[in-house]
Order: structure tokens, then sequence, then C-alpha cells
């Protein structure tokens, strides 16, 4: 079929074979599983990416993907469609107040303690880190001694990377965050490509205590961050097959400071346990602390 008659025509379906192969390949390259009730949803990407680049069949786009740099050029563009998730500033308000308060105590346990270091694992377009970053800036501002926080947050979609660098949001999105931070932490838009469109951007000062980094979660075992204060995963785990969900926490776990706050979304993880790790009570949030070798030993 030409590429280009394919607007005139349905959505092609892919035949179990081809289903399979593809599952595979998204699996292995970044741990995610696609199931058979979102096939349609892998076709629609699938095909949406063919008609841009004129490819008219599956087999034929996947022989692209296996093609050395410009397969793996290809390869990111498309990692992209598939899986970057809606997102939204401020969603699920309990664990970001969970992260406040935690965060609030910690200084006050530790007068001596000047900073504390945030990760956003799986960030998407950078609604979260963000937010995070506007929680914690409230919180430091209004104390004494010069206090500081920064926020690494990382992704595996380079698209949605650039995006949150960026930090440019359109009405819509802006208008989730409730007025006291949209007033503090976003402006219109001065840039020439976006301020017709009605957008927001977030303000340097706040840009500046975040940091993006482009990570596959297949690969925390190398992962650089140590000793983190606290872990903000959520809106990702439910993507990966059980074991795999097991494997990305453990490796999140050994990544935190002793006292260390971890937090995943509510339901995303079932029957874990980590040598080191407790459940932190805290209302509507799936919350656990690193308990340090020394208090394991008194117990």
């Amino acid at each position: 079929m030409p590429a280009e008659t394919w607007s005139l025509q349905e959505t092609p379906k892919l035949n179990e074979e081809q289903f399979t192969l593809w599952q595979a390949l998204l699996e292995d390259r970044t741990g995610m599983q696609i199931t058979v009730q979102r096939k349609s949803f892998l076709e629609t990407s699938l095909t949406l990416r063919m008609r841009e680049i004129g490819l008219a069949d599956y087999d034929t786009y996947y022989e692209k993907l296996m093609s050395g740099l410009a397969g793996e050029i290809e390869w990111s563009t498309l990692v992209d469609r598939l899986t970057v998730q809606e997102t939204s500033f401020f969603r699920h308000q309990s664990s970001f107040k969970l992260v406040r308060d935690y965060v609030e105590a910690l200084f006050a346990r530790q007068p001596e303690r000047k900073q504390v270091d945030i990760w956003s694992v799986g960030c998407s377009t950078g609604e979260e880190p963000y937010t995070l970053a506007m929680l914690l800036d409230e919180l430091v501002s209004g104390m004494q001694g010069g206090r500081y926080f920064g926020v690494t947050a990382t992704d595996l979609s380079l698209p949605a990377l650039a995006k949150a660098r960026e930090g440019f949001y359109n009405a819509r999105k802006v208008a989730m965050v409730p007025e006291p931070y949209r007033d503090r932490y976003f402006v219109p838009a001065a840039n020439d490509r976006y301020k017709e469109s009605g957008r927001y951007q977030v303000v340097p000062a706040l840009k500046e205590r975040v940091c993006f980094a482009r990570m596959n979660v297949l690969d925390l075992g190398d992962a650089p961050m140590r000793n983190m204060d606290v872990i903000f995963c959520q809106n990702l785990l439910i993507y990966f097959r059980r074991w795999r969900k097991k494997d990305i926490v453990n490796h999140l776990a050994e990544r935190l400071a002793p006292g260390g706050l971890l937090v995943i979304g509510v339901g995303e993880l079932l029957d874990w346990s980590h040598p080191q790790i407790e459940r932190y009570p805290y209302d509507n949030t799936l919350a656990f602390m690193r308990v340090d070798s020394a208090r394991r030993k008194s117990e």
C-alpha cells in the first residue's frame, strides 16, 4: 500500500507474530510491557509515525529500527510516542504533601543540615519535578539559616526531556497549579515561538534547581545517584512486569540515604520487601523509608 494513501485507510492490524515481535522489542529496550489490551495503542502509535516518514508496513519499519545509527535515531523518536504518558502539575497531591512534610521535619531534626536532594524517576515532560521544586522552594524560602535543595529528574525520552528543560506549558496545564504557586513560579511566555499561543514558562530561578538527564530504568544499577533524601517514582511501575517492578525499586532503595524516603504511586507495587526498608505511614500514599544498619541491629 502506498504510504500516501494511508490517510484514507483504517489503521492496519498487527498480526500475532508481528505483535509479539514489537512487544519483545519494547520490553527488551525499555522494560515496559505492552499488553494485549494496549495493542490498539501500539498500532496507532506505529502507524502515525510510519505515515510521517513515508513507510507503508510494520515489517519495513521494524527493519529500519534495526539499521545501525539511523535506526537508533529513529528509535529515540518512536520511544517518545510509546512511553510518554499524560502528566500534570500537583498530580496526586497527598504524595507531594508527604514530601513537603518529610523535608520540613528533616530540617527540624537536623538543624545543621543545609541541603536535601530529590530524584524524580520517569519525569516525562517535567510537571512532576517542577511541582517538587515549587513546594521545596516555598518551604526553604521561609526558613532561617540558608537551606537549599536540588531536584534530579530522569526519563528515557529525549524529546520529553527537551520539553521539560524548556519549561513552557499551555494555559490548561498551568491552570491546574494552585494560584499562589502559579503567580510565583510562572510568567507569560516571552519566547516568540510561544507567546502567541498563550503559553507560560517556568521562571528561571526555579528551573535552575532542576537538573534533567536521560536514564533508562533498565540501567538503574549503573545510576550515579547516591544518598538521595527523597526518590519520587509515580505512574511508572504500572507498565512493568511484577518481577521487574521489584528489581526497579530494589535499585532505588539502594540509592536512598539512611532515613531517606521512597514515594511510589498507590497500588503500583504489592508484596515487596527489602532488608533495609520499612513502610512509611501517611494517608493515601505508598511510601517507604530506608532504615540504617545501626537501628536494625538495635531492634
